[in-house]
């Protein structure tokens, strides 16, 4: 995990090789994440993501994230998730990406832009 500060905020940015293979190991991240001084942003990497992750059956997904939404910690899921053909998985990306809390994006930059920009939450991703 390194920290990337962009305008003024801190991001964590979880390392390719780590992986999130329960629900406590989101909460182990945040808690490293916070200790290293960035309390609120977090960027993971699809390759981190078990694949149970984007099977919405297996209800992973719900359960990592719930665990963001109760700490108020903001992620951004970088990867390409066209290989996914779930409508349903395609359909709760565009529901969080109009969301205030997870974003998921094609690249570590635009992660960086969602996480460190209020405006971006409103208009611009929409456009991801």
């Amino acid at each position: 995990m390194h920290i990337i500060e962009k305008n003024g905020q801190k991001v964590a940015v979880i390392d390719h090789t780590k992986s999130i293979q329960s629900a406590q190991d989101a909460l182990d991240m945040m808690a490293a994440a916070q200790y290293l001084g960035c309390n609120d942003a977090i960027v993971l990497f699809q390759e981190s993501l078990n694949e149970d992750f984007f099977d919405l059956k297996t209800r992973f997904a719900g359960e990592v994230l719930q665990k963001f939404s109760n700490y108020n910690v903001r992620l951004a899921i970088v990867g390409d998730f066209s290989q996914y053909k779930s409508k349903a998985l395609h359909d709760f990306i565009y529901e969080c990406n109009n969301g205030k809390l997870v974003v998921w994006v094609s690249n570590l930059e635009t992660a960086l832009n969602a996480l460190t920009s209020i405006s971006y939450f409103t208009m611009e991703r929409r456009k991801e």
